[in-house]
């Protein structure tokens, strides 16, 4: 598979990556022997790069991740992981519902600050079992998690000290890079006006469908040199199922706007001859801002079915019939909108 570089770092990721939230349980169980089982089917078709976190199943899924990348021979793979939250065990009767099905034993702690990033990572490689993690995001930090009261004071934290806690990190020689991992454009924005990034992990908003990213975040990417991970390519399914009944965007329902803008496109990828998934899963890498696609799922015969997708020959012109039935996320209020 090819590979592009992360920013000035040197670091080659394969154009297309894993995500493991599905492995942590979200929204339904995932038994052990399917989880490596996917993970041995994205191994097989050539992905390199691995993404995870704490967040996913409360350490379930690092503890997945790190078993199956484990035996691999050093320097063959790229990992990455995210800070931000901590993760503190409780009763078996006190584990919160934040969407994952069987998680591990554990509440979640907010903390971007210098002394919860480094312990952050230390958790971290506890439960990979591992010594190496390549690329460190500072995970949700931004409006659209915690609403913005809330996240003024975590993004005070994280431009106090978080910031120096990665820059040290990657000094040492103990990551390679840095970033945020969020679902918003303007915490980016916020965040590159005190601090160069390495790359950023933004889901849903450089999309087929949302081209939030375009007007700002990805011109000044370019500028300073800051690649991007693309993930939620399909935005919450809508652009792999079509507009069908139940079809989510953004992780909620998709409004019948939504669910228009998404027909017309179905019609005129199937005019060209191809599923509207397709261009979809490769929209984001006609930017040379966009160093890896992160593909997320909990099956390996979708995952076999995303990379067949992935290879599936495209009419070279097909992208700009899709613009004028594409959108902008809405201006973010003072409420968080997912947690």
């Amino acid at each position: 598979m090819k590979t592009r570089t992360i920013a000035r770092t040197g670091l080659a990721v394969t154009e297309f990556s894993f995500g493991t939230a599905a492995l942590g349980g979200l929204y339904r169980a995932c038994p052990r022997d399917a989880a490596m089982a996917t993970l041995e089917a994205a191994w097989d078709e050539g992905i390199r790069y691995f993404d995870t976190a704490p967040w996913y199943g409360f350490g379930l899924a690092e503890r997945r991740t790190g078993d199956f990348l484990r035996d691999k021979p050093s320097g063959s793979y790229v990992l990455s992981s995210k800070v931000g939250r901590i993760m503190v065990p409780v009763a078996d009767d006190k584990v919160p519902d934040y969407g994952y099905v069987d998680p591990l034993p554990f509440d979640v702690r907010y903390d971007y600050s210098y002394d919860g990033i480094m312990r952050s990572v230390e958790l971290s490689h506890a439960r990979l079992g591992l010594n190496r993690i390549d690329i460190l995001y500072v995970h949700d930090i931004g409006v659209y998690t915690h609403g913005a009261e809330r996240n003024a004071f975590h993004l005070r934290q994280l431009l106090d000290s978080g910031l120096k806690a990665l820059s040290e990190l990657k000094s040492s020689g103990a990551i390679k890079a840095y970033g945020l991992g969020v679902n918003e454009v303007p915490v980016c924005l916020d965040v590159m006006r005190h601090a160069d990034l390495d790359c950023i992990l933004l889901a849903g908003r450089y999309t087929l469908l949302d081209r939030t990213a375009e007007s700002a975040l990805l011109p000044l990417c370019a500028a300073r040199g800051t690649s991007l991970v693309v993930g939620g390519v399909f935005n919450s399914g809508i652009l792999a199922t079509g507009p069908v009944e139940g079809a989510h965007f953004d992780y909620m329902p998709a409004t019948s706007d939504v669910a228009a803008k998404v027909g017309a496109m179905v019609e005129i990828a199937e005019k060209n001859g191809v599923p509207l998934a397709a261009p979809a899963l490769r929209f984001p890498l006609e930017n040379p801002s966009v160093a890896s696609i992160l593909i997320g799922t909990a099956r390996p015969e979708s995952l076999r079915r995303n990379m067949q997708l992935a290879r599936a020959p495209l009419p070279q012109d097909i992208y700009p019939a899709f613009e004028p039935y594409t959108l902008v996320a809405p201006e973010l209020g003072q409420e968080a909108v997912r947690q």
